[in-house]
């Protein structure tokens, strides 16, 4: 059975290798944001900045489009999509500042970059900013505006994409402005093979004879430009890496990731709920898979990076959940209590589509490092060894969970479950204790060997202090028997808002320190909510444990 599902599902990732007919823009080679990369990931990136998503869905048929052919055509008809609700706005005191529909998501730029409403937005955020006071919440929205329009602005005046290498290699590359005039024919060319391979989809459809046709001179466009520019400059475009990349962007390995997670969850719930004696060799087989696919994913960002990729509240996340789901499979293969590997998918899970559906908040795109990190020895022995410590507290956490659970629905006909995940937990904090305490040290090492100074009560230091001794106080009250099974599943989910605390809220809500490279913005409401709702669980299930506890007595 396993070995016919096999079958079926592994030429998936496969087949999205396929190079398909006006695809050969992705392949071109632009530099973006310190580093070179392919014209698919910077278009990718600029359209989620603009849009919010990666794909634009027009409202007429809600078909997707992707990304490289909409930046692009930003420069064939500017002024058209300015009257396309192209620009994402959230911030609901935004929409009534500007008076647009409060209800809306997207609107037209003629709407809200023409007038004084937005200008005297802007003039708000730089006098916010001669204050040199943190931007909150609105003002961060703000400022994703004004990087909305200076973004589309640029863009669509040719000075955005960089694509032509300097002949200074020390200096930026030259922008699609600047071109000279052997390599502007060269585009225009391209440009007008691409408004022609547009022009007969849009009448006749993508799989229509003449649409092909067209695409196909459209990619022998862009090979002609990439072609003629490597002949100047032998090193343009050698590099595999853009091709890596691409096929990266087009794999979505982290979304098949939370996809075979969830349907190892599910299989796991049905088996448990049903009491099914066998069918875990079918749990562990999509759990191996989408941890394939997981570990893949991640050596793909390390590929391309060339660094651990752990520098960013996006990558600690991926991170983060695949340590969760190791020791969750590494337990549970010692204790077999089924609790402990349905703990670690559903943080594997979770945490994968936190990821995925907010790039807004968590910026999947890869970043050169700043200059006190370029070092990967430091970023391995340190950064990876203090965020993987987070991976076992967050499976503690949600074992905690799952032990409530049990608490609320009946603590006595569940005492074995109860204990058994209470064990988990304990050993769960060990494995994190174990990992940050040394990363802790390794840590002022490092800060010793960068900054002068081993230890200076910075912001992420102090927590990450306060995180150790909080966990260290939990194990020791276990060992000398002050908590018990309930105390301890409390512990854990209670304790988690330490590593919380230490994670998310320094970069993004202190948002001050020499950590600063960690730094970001939004996502404060659902974290707020999401702490608020597991502190209401856990008074809801100990006035359930008091209440079964009288009816026992």
């Amino acid at each position: 059975m396993i070995k016919k599902i096999l079958f079926f599902i592994l030429p998936l990732f496969l087949l999205l290798n396929v190079e398909a007919a006006g695809d050969r823009l992705k392949f071109l080679p632009v530099q973006d944001g310190g580093r070179l990369k392919p014209f698919d990931s910077f278009a990718r990136e600029t359209l989620e900045l603009i849009y919010g998503r990666s794909e634009f869905k027009r409202s007429a048929d809600g078909k997707a489009e992707p990304a490289y052919l909409i930046v692009m055509s930003f420069l064939l008809s500017p002024e058209s999509w300015t009257e396309v609700p192209l620009f994402e706005i959230n911030n609901l005191e935004i929409k009534k500042q500007l008076n647009v529909d409060v209800l809306q998501k997207h609107f037209k730029g003629a709407e809200i970059f023409k007038g004084e409403k937005f200008t005297n937005l802007m003039q708000r955020l730089a006098d916010k900013r001669l204050t040199k006071e943190k931007l909150d919440p609105y003002f961060q929205a703000v400022q994703r505006l004004e990087n909305q329009f200076y973004t589309f602005r640029e863009l669509t005046a040719g000075r955005y994409i960089k694509v032509l290498p300097n002949q200074d290699e020390s200096l930026p590359w030259i922008s699609i402005a600047a071109l000279t005039e052997k390599n502007q024919a060269l585009f225009i060319s391209l440009s007008q093979k691409l408004a022609q391979y547009l022009g007969q989809m849009a009448t006749s459809g993508d799989q229509s004879e003449a649409a092909v046709k067209a695409a196909q001179e459209f990619d022998q466009s862009v090979d002609q430009f990439i072609n003629q520019t490597r002949d100047s400059y032998p090193s343009y475009s050698s590099n595999t890496r853009i091709s890596a990349e691409v096929f990266y962007n087009s794999a979505h390995f982290f979304r098949w990731t939370y996809v075979l997670y969830l349907i190892a969850v599910l299989i796991l719930l049905f088996i448990w709920i049903k009491n099914i004696s066998g069918g875990m060799n079918l749990v562990w087989f999509f759990t191996f898979l989408g941890f394939f696919a997981h570990t893949v994913g991640f050596a793909f960002r390390v590929y391309l990076a060339e660094r651990p990729p752990v520098t960013n509240m996006y990558e600690t996340v991926v991170w983060v959940s695949w340590g969760s789901v190791l020791f969750s499979m590494v337990l549970e293969k010692i204790y077999k209590y089924r609790s402990v590997l349905l703990a670690g998918l559903l943080v594997g899970t979770f945490s994968m589509v936190v990821a995925d559906m907010a790039p807004a908040i968590l910026d999947p795109s890869i970043q050169p490092l700043e200059s006190v990190l370029r070092s990967n020895y430091w970023l391995i022995i340190h950064v990876m060894t203090i965020t993987i410590s987070y991976a076992a507290f967050f499976l503690a956490f949600g074992l905690g969970d799952i032990g409530l659970i049990y608490y609320a629905i009946d603590s006595k006909k569940y005492h074995q479950q109860i204990k058994d995940i209470s064990t988990a937990v304990y050993r769960a904090m060990q494995i994190g204790v174990a990992f940050l305490a040394p990363g802790i040290i390794l840590g002022g090492v490092w800060a010793d060997y960068s900054w002068g100074r081993f230890w200076g009560w910075d912001p992420k230091e102090t927590w990450a202090l306060i995180v150790l001794l909080g966990y260290i106080i939990v194990l020791h009250a276990r060992l000398v028997n002050w908590l018990q099974n309930f105390g301890m599943l409390v512990s854990a989910v209670v304790t988690f808002n330490l590593v919380i605390m230490a994670w998310y809220g320094v970069n993004y809500i202190l948002g001050a320190g020499l950590h600063s490279y960690g730094f970001g913005a939004g996502g404060v409401e659902y974290v707020v909510v999401f702490v608020t709702a597991h502190i209401l669980f856990i008074g809801y299930a100990s006035v359930i444990k008091k209440i079964q506890s009288k009816a026992q007595n």
